[in-house]
């Protein structure tokens, strides 16, 4: 593991853990993507069927429909995970979704036969496809939601690491958090552990308990992208240096919250400029090469500590952000190089939309409140 870090500004405050969330909820354990299933996404394991079947989903708040690879699945149509495929055969509740019904429509109603169909492309390339189902979705032994919509993936093709399939957060009409929306209060979150695992990290759906740590921003809806979630990133702190841009550098495309993306991506002037001022501030550590797109990296060998400035997110609303160590600096190579750290940010594309990535959300609990239409931050929660 990285040397100990010590973090000079804001202080580091490590409260209890929280309690499972109050009235009608369900909390699962999630586990980085890196420990065995080779992504960067997080995961959560939830049966499917009945008796259910044990999957690992990668959870992912920018996409809607949720899907596991099925059997039967010809060579060269699926990947290959972990865990066995799901077996609809074995399932006394699976049912395929018939064309002609709302929730054939809202998946784009094609149809072969009566079946009702289902195709997902992602923006690397990769994509599922197969039969458009429903089945009973277990989060506990106390806690199943049943008449699930999910894909039945038969053909699914690109980078899914060894996972079996995905667990839709978005905000469209078939996504696990409106699905869930009428019982569990139109409220999910999560928390995605920090980088040294100190303590575990979970994803609820149902209301959160009031801590009164919470920070809450607006959630902005853009009907261009009707599935993702944004806030409006008004600038950006560090160390006490509030980066002298414009808000309107980042509200004039927007933010997107992602669970699904690693890095967090700002416009390019604005990413100079906090690079420039990370530097400045880490001079006396020993600079090292780039690491793909991280371009601010630093030899850490032989030190016991290390001393970063604090940085923050500031909204519109005056709602902030404050993030953990290891949403601030990255070690992508812990194996053969593991004090070999870098900033973990990205210039983006300066006609898109920035991107707050999970990188950067580790250690916070983040409540997606969609009744309300607002999103918190608990800094510090796992």
């Amino acid at each position: 593991m990285p040397p100990v870090p010590a973090v000079a500004f804001p202080p580091i405050y490590f409260p209890p853990a929280p309690a499972p969330a109050e009235g009608p909820s369900v909390t699962i354990p999630d586990v980085p993507g890196t420990s065995g299933y080779n992504i960067t996404e997080f995961i959560v394991i939830v049966g499917f069927g009945t008796p259910p079947q044990p999957s690992a989903l990668l959870f992912d708040t920018g996409s809607d429909l949720s899907w596991v690879q099925c059997q039967p699945c010809a060579a060269g149509h699926c990947y290959q995970q972990r865990d066995p495929l799901f077996d609809p055969t074995k399932s006394s509740t699976y049912e395929v979704v018939r064309c002609g019904t709302p929730k054939c429509s809202v998946a784009g109603g094609m149809c072969n036969g009566t079946t009702c169909l289902y195709r997902v492309g992602y923006g690397d390339g990769s994509s599922t496809s197969g039969a458009l189902s429903q089945e009973t979705l277990t989060f506990s032994s106390s806690r199943t939601f049943s008449s699930f919509p999910f894909g039945c993936g038969t053909t699914n093709l690109g980078d899914f690491g060894s996972v079996d399939g995905l667990l839709g957060l978005g905000r469209g009409q078939l996504s696990l958090a409106s699905q869930t929306a009428s019982s569990y209060d139109g409220t999910f979150s999560y928390c995605l552990p920090s980088h040294n695992m100190s303590r575990p990290g979970f994803l609820s759906i149902g209301a959160a308990p009031d801590t009164g740590k919470v920070q809450y921003t607006a959630m902005i809806k853009k009907p261009e992208y009707p599935s993702f979630y944004f806030v409006e990133l008004a600038s950006i702190n560090i160390g006490g240096y509030v980066l002298p841009v414009p808000p309107s550098v980042f509200t004039s495309k927007g933010t997107l919250l992602d669970s699904g993306t690693t890095l967090t991506y700002i416009p390019s002037k604005a990413y100079a400029l906090l690079r420039d001022r990370f530097k400045f501030t880490m001079k006396g550590n020993k600079p090292a090469p780039p690491f793909e797109e991280l371009d601010t990296c630093y030899d850490f060998s032989g030190q016991s500590a290390i001393v970063i400035p604090g940085v923050s997110f500031n909204f519109s609303d005056g709602a902030v952000f404050d993030l953990d160590f290891y949403g601030i600096m990255m070690f992508p190579d812990e194996v053969a190089q593991p004090a070999y750290g870098c900033l973990a940010f990205a210039a983006g594309d300066d006609d898109s939309f920035s991107i707050i990535g999970n990188t950067q959300q580790r250690s916070a609990e983040v409540i997606y409140d969609v009744a309300a239409e607002k999103i918190g931050f608990v800094p510090f929660s796992c």
